[in-house]
């Protein structure tokens, strides 16, 4: 694998860089995709949330143009938002020791602008009632719902199993509708055993395009998280990019999931294609060990790239949450000149 790095201080540099790398893969991709010619092989499936379209025609992936990075021409506009993922210990506790409306009371309580109640901690039997019930005591709080996320593996073999993956995923789109999320985080997935990096790179392109169609019908984006597997690099990232032709798609852009011998080059080459944006509070180059990360230069590089939307801090590190969390978002408010 080459290693690409960019100057973060240079948007034009980062954006041409990106169309390059895009063109270069282009040819290639649209022999991939004629020659594999790979669907879901999907049975009849009875939900009331699966449309009829999905069902009948599961997308398999087609020639389309490489993506544009996002029209960015104002000042950067950055929002404060915390995702419920940093008190996974506390929301999982037997018995837990917070839900998700305490959560939300926690970051009312921090002046953000916004909560990610990551669906994982959402119960397994709540109903639309519930989910409209947790995004009205947000907006009492002067809390938008900033997105949620879906836990799905894209690469699996077309059968029952991928299926339901499915299945799974466009009731999170649908449960992201009700409660006013804009965006939904989504996974890739990895290479399976059976399997080979090329056939998961396929399987995961027509498992987005099925998921983007449902996506698109409820008014709320999907965006790709760099989250190992064939997500791990930016080279691997860009190529699912120019894959995907939807205004519905973008890159739920993660600080701390890059291990490559440059995470903030990296970091600045998918901003142009952001639209949800998790910061961490630690950083790891390839080879090394987790050291604390400079949110300064990551916010410089989201604000260089005219970036505008939400940065939700996701909260990794080993120190107790409810004493590091205040900490890191005080010095993201200082950062952002709240």
């Amino acid at each position: 694998m080459e290693w690409y790095t960019s100057d973060p201080t240079s948007s034009a540099t980062r954006h041409e860089a990106a169309r390059r790398e895009q063109r270069s893969w282009s040819r290639r991709v649209w022999l991939g995709r004629v020659g594999l010619g790979i669907g879901f092989g999907m049975g009849a499936i009875s939900t009331s949330t699966l449309t009829s379209s999905v069902l009948a025609n599961p997308t398999t992936p087609k020639p389309s143009p490489v993506i544009d990075p996002i029209e960015r021409t104002r000042p950067s506009h950055l929002k404060l938002s915390l995702a419920a993922y940093s008190f996974r210990k506390e929301l999982t506790a037997k018995p837990p020791t917070m839900n998700l409306f305490d959560f939300v009371n926690f970051a009312a309580d921090h002046g953000l602008d916004g909560v990610e109640p990551t669906s994982y901690y959402i119960p397994a039997d709540a109903d639309d009632a519930w989910l409209r019930k947790l995004r009205l005591h947000a907006f009492k709080l002067g809390l938008d719902i900033s997105g949620t996320s879906i836990g799905n593996n894209g690469t699996l073999a077309p059968g029952e199993a991928r299926d339901a993956e499915l299945r799974k995923a466009i009731e999170g789109i649908d449960r992201a509708a009700v409660m006013g999320a804009p965006v939904v985080r989504v996974f890739a997935g990895n290479v399976p055993r059976d399997s080979n990096e090329e056939e998961a790179f396929q399987r995961a392109v027509a498992f987005l395009n099925a998921m983007l169609e449902h996506a698109a019908k409820r008014g709320v984006m999907l965006a790709l998280e760099n989250h190992g597997g064939i997500t791990a690099t930016a080279d691997q990232m860009l190529r699912l990019v120019e894959a995907i032709d939807s205004p519905w798609f973008g890159v739920n852009l993660d600080s701390g999931n890059f291990r490559t011998a440059d995470p903030y080059g990296d970091f600045a080459r998918l901003v142009p294609y952001a639209v949800n944006v998790h910061v961490k509070t630690e950083i790891q180059t390839q080879g090394q060990p987790k050291v604390e990360a400079d949110l300064n230069r990551l916010i410089d590089i989201l604000r260089d790239a005219k970036y505008s939307g939400y940065v939700v801090l996701e909260y990794e590190a080993p120190e107790e949450p409810r004493s590091a969390i205040p900490r890191y978002l005080a010095t993201l408010k200082k950062i952002l000149g709240r």
